[in-house]
């Protein structure tokens, strides 16, 4: 059978699974992601302890590596990654990671692995061109057109990184994307207005009806929103698929980003963006590594 090692490289969690090239997950392990010990050492091991179990160092086709930062795929290395543990960004380049398998490894933004995932596998499949958005505690994004993944020398879609608010800027306060509509930006808001410990129980206060709690819901989408927005006009993709812990919530995010593209989004289209919900979950970045040298157009 024809698999592929596939690893999902988080701030707070790192996982690795077999993957055979129909998108079925066949073996998984998953860990913590140590803040205290070197990205060798830690990493390694994980992987190490899958690519065992699952038939040893020359049992892959190839190894796929979804990184939370801004890949150079020229230099095929990752090169900013402000969520994961200092040190550890030198530690994760292809050449590096090689000397462990006898397999080709490829490095990849997790959105656009997840993006490739929901492409051939998820909710992207009715669509030729797609954008896909996570919300969690990062906002990232990665494009899938005509069955490839668009990148540059470098990964590209970066809006989490994208000054939506110029006066925030200026002030010196919260301004990007990322920033204001992210889950970590609910979590921070609810906490400074004393409304809720964390974004789970805002959700549940939203649900309720809490208005503190639905302001705070509201300004945040809205980032979001303003996010997705930017995208349709540069890429003017097919869909919009939205995943990530906060855009689980379908319900209450994805009728505030239509109404923004509706609003604000390209004017006159032949055919409205849809705007749909990942169907893949937490392992579309693990499944997207089933095609991803389809996705290059290696294959």
């Amino acid at each position: 059978m024809s698999t592929v090692l596939s690893v999902d490289l988080g701030g707070t969690r790192m996982r690795a699974a077999v993957v055979d090239r129909e998108g079925k997950v066949l073996l998984r392990a998953e860990e913590p992601t140590p803040h205290d010990s070197a990205c060798p050492d830690a990493f390694m091991s994980l992987l190490g302890r899958v690519r065992d179990v699952g038939g040893g160092r020359g049992s892959f086709e190839s190894v796929v590596v979804g990184v939370p930062g801004r890949v150079d795929y020229w230099e095929r290395r990752l090169e900013f990654a402000p969520n994961l543990p200092e040190g550890w960004v030198d530690d994760l380049a292809e050449s590096e990671l090689a000397r462990h398998f006898e397999a080709p490894v490829f490095l990849a933004n997790d959105a656009d692995l997840a993006a490739v995932g929901e492409a051939y596998f998820g909710a992207g499949r009715p669509f030729n061109d797609l954008v896909y958005v996570t919300l969690s505690t990062g906002i990232g994004a990665g494009a899938v057109y005509d069955g490839r993944v668009l990148r540059g020398t470098r990964s590209l879609a970066e809006v989490g990184h994208t000054v939506i608010a110029i006066e925030k800027l200026i002030a010196g306060e919260p301004a990007t994307a990322e920033e204001l509509g992210s889950g970590t930006a609910l979590s921070r808001d609810a906490a400074a207005a004393g409304v809720a410990d964390g974004g789970k129980d805002l959700v549940e206060l939203v649900r309720a009806g809490h208005p503190d709690a639905l302001a705070i819901w509201k300004n945040a989408t809205r980032a979001a929103g303003i996010a997705i927005v930017n995208l349709a006009h540069i890429l003017g993709p097919d869909a919009v698929v939205i995943g990530g812990g906060m855009g689980l919530n379908g319900d209450l995010v994805h009728e505030p980003v239509r109404d923004m593209l509706r609003e604000y989004g390209p004017r006159n289209p032949a055919r409205p963006i849809e705007v749909v919900a990942a169907d893949l979950g937490d392992d579309a970045g693990l499944i997207g590594g089933a095609a991803w040298e389809l996705a290059l157009g290696l294959t």
